[in-house]
């Protein structure tokens, strides 16, 4: 049996859900081929961060871009989106950190970001519950927390209203036009999209991405012990860290007036159970920014897998070497954050509609050859 359509996306977390929605709205026949529940996988195992980051000038673009959509969308978003704009401050420990406080100030204040610099006295008014002595901080205002599965499911119910279809199957092979699904469906369309972040490479070989695991925990309710997503300026060597695993202090207020906790990186550690050393590191920096989070129970712990790329750019667009074979993965950690961009940047290639970022510094031709090997860098 073969079922045909305009676009056919890989994948129904919050990246294949915003793309099956960006296409629908277009017009375009869309069908969804998703394994397992809707918003799984990375999607469900993410903090739900809406953040602006500077690693490079393309990545500064693509954040500040996708920002911009979700406060467009905000008002619209049910609530079990638990859209919130709580602002993220980033935390500086010593007077070192707040040179890179003034840095980040400049660069964010070029771009029209409301934001302001705390000291020591106003980080400490802000958050009571952080340690005494640290230096200061930067509050970005419009960043924001979402609830991600709720949001990739709204994002797919939207598409399924302008009559898009999902297929709850496992896609075994993706090539030139067709799909084969593990139940001997053959599925065809002139447009595929590769939407399954760290198991794109099973689907489509040598992807120049790596799965990256991380390590959430969630304590019961302490209503009002966090305002703001709280990041360690430490989080930016974590984040760009080579091949060492990494922790980083993150925490995060939820609507249900939990505390999600993070955050732990690490490359080739493939197995999805908890490290419990990786845990404890992490919990151990969690209280030396925030000791008083002592008392609080963790009711639950889990890992994920980020799709990372070597220059932190997610992979959008065309694969150069099928020309019905196109790429949205590759985000890391920032999946949630650019999930609509992403898919405002293939209704551009698709359509021809307007964007207002330049697409270039994430089509996969930068990574990926157009001979038949891939090149890494």
């Amino acid at each position: 049996m073969t079922s045909s359509c305009d676009v056919l996306i890989l994948g129904g977390g919050i990246v294949g859900a915003a793309c099956a929605m960006e296409c629908a709205l277009a017009g375009m026949k869309v069908i969804v081929v998703e394994a397992d529940v809707v918003g799984g996988g990375a999607t469900a195992a993410g903090m739900g961060h809406i953040v602006v980051m500077d690693d490079s000038p393309e990545q500064l673009a693509l954040t500040q871009y996708s920002q911009q959509l979700w406060n467009q969308i905000a008002a619209e978003l049910p609530d079990d989106v638990e859209y919130e704009k709580t602002g993220t401050i980033w935390v500086a420990a010593n007077e070192e950190e707040m040179l890179e406080v003034n840095r980040k100030h400049a660069l964010y204040s070029q771009c029209g970001l409301p934001l302001r610099i705390l000291d020591a006295g106003e980080l400490a008014h802000e958050e009571p519950n952080l340690r005494p002595g640290l230096a200061g901080g930067l509050l970005v205002e419009d960043d924001a927390v979402v609830y991600p599965p709720c949001a990739a499911l709204y994002f797919l119910q939207r598409a399924m209203q302008a009559g898009a279809r999902l297929i709850s199957q496992t896609a075994l092979q993706a090539s030139q036009g067709e799909v084969v699904l593990k139940s001997g469906e053959t599925l065809t369309a002139p447009r595929i999209v590769n939407a399954l972040g760290a198991s794109a490479a099973a689907i489509t070989p040598d992807l120049p991405i790596r799965p990256r695991k991380g390590h959430l925990a969630i304590t019961g309710r302490a209503p009002g012990f966090v305002r703001h997503q709280l990041v360690e300026l430490g989080y930016i060597r974590s984040a760009g860290s080579g091949t060492a695993d990494s922790v980083a202090f993150n925490v995060q207020p939820r609507k249900t007036g939990q505390l999600l906790i993070g955050s732990s990186r690490q490359y080739d550690a493939n197995h999805p159970g908890i490290d419990h050393a990786i845990l404890q590191q992490m919990l151990r920096q969690t209280l030396l920014y925030m000791p008083s989070v002592q008392p609080l129970t963790v009711l639950r712990t889990w890992t994920g897998f980020r799709a990372a790329t070597a220059d932190k750019l997610p992979l959008i667009g065309p694969h150069p070497q099928d020309t019905s074979l196109y790429l949205a993965t590759g985000h890391e950690g920032l999946g949630i954050t650019t999930s609509l961009a992403t898919a405002k940047i293939l209704r551009h290639i698709f359509t021809g509609s307007s964007i207002d970022i330049p697409i270039e510094p994430y089509l996969p031709s930068r990574l990926i050859s157009t001979r038949s090997e891939v090149q890494y860098v």
